[in-house]
């Protein structure tokens, strides 16, 4: 499986009246010792693809289709790690997050996107938040930024905790059926602080999938 180096700058969000939350996590404090939660667990082999031949090559970097509608604007501004691994993971992250809103995008959780780059509880999380997008009869629109990333590998070099601040204060709900865009008032509750926990995928050249999900909400640190 070749891979494409992707750029720094990319594009994902979430609306502020459907704030992502963790996946059976409150508040994370994982980042107050030095161990990385879900590192020993293993990465599961990603399912076969649904045909993707009319996307773009840079909307397909593992031969998976990852584009989004242009009205939906996923934001990355992250620095890329030196580390190879890191920075592997990182991308992947980033692929992550566009499989979930693709997959909203979609109105389905068996995009192969999402099941490529998740496994185990962050496939999980992927699957409940497209679903409560599905439920809402919502799509998203706007623009959500990532920005302020740190990058942290586990010792045996088979997970990498990718954490990360996301503002959502132009990314909104769309309603389906009537086109109308449900804006919300700026607010902290616009701000999160995720950390993804990738794992690498032993038969995928330089794939990785989110594990585990934490996230923050309303972050006065990434405001």
């Amino acid at each position: 499986m070749k891979r494409r180096p992707l750029p720094v700058l990319a594009a994902l969000t979430a609306t502020a009246a459907l704030l992502l939350t963790a996946c059976g996590s409150g508040d994370d404090k994982s980042s107050d010792n030095d161990k990385i939660a879900g590192a020993g667990q293993a990465a599961e082999s990603p399912k076969a693809s649904a045909d993707s031949s009319a996307a773009p090559a840079e909307d397909k970097p593992d031969g998976v289709d990852v584009s989004l509608p242009k009205d939906m604007d996923l934001v990355f501004d992250w620095d890329k790690p030196k580390d190879k691994n890191e920075a592997a993971a990182m991308d992947d992250a980033a692929n992550y997050l566009r499989a979930i809103y693709r997959g909203v995008d979609k109105r389905t959780t068996k995009d192969a996107a999402v099941t490529t780059y998740s496994t185990g509880e962050g496939l999980h999380y992927a699957e409940v938040q497209i679903n409560e997008w599905i439920k809402g009869g919502w799509t998203a629109e706007g623009t959500r930024r990532h920005y302020d990333s740190t990058t942290r590998s586990a010792p045996n070099g088979k997970s990498v905790e990718v954490a990360f601040c996301a503002d959502t204060g132009k990314f909104y709900g769309r309603e389906v059926k009537t086109g109308k865009v449900l804006k919300t008032k700026p607010s902290l509750k616009d701000f999160g602080y995720y950390k993804i926990i990738m794992v690498k995928v032993p038969t995928g050249e330089g794939l990785w999938q989110a594990s585990k999900v934490f996230v923050e909400t309303s972050a006065e640190k990434c405001r």
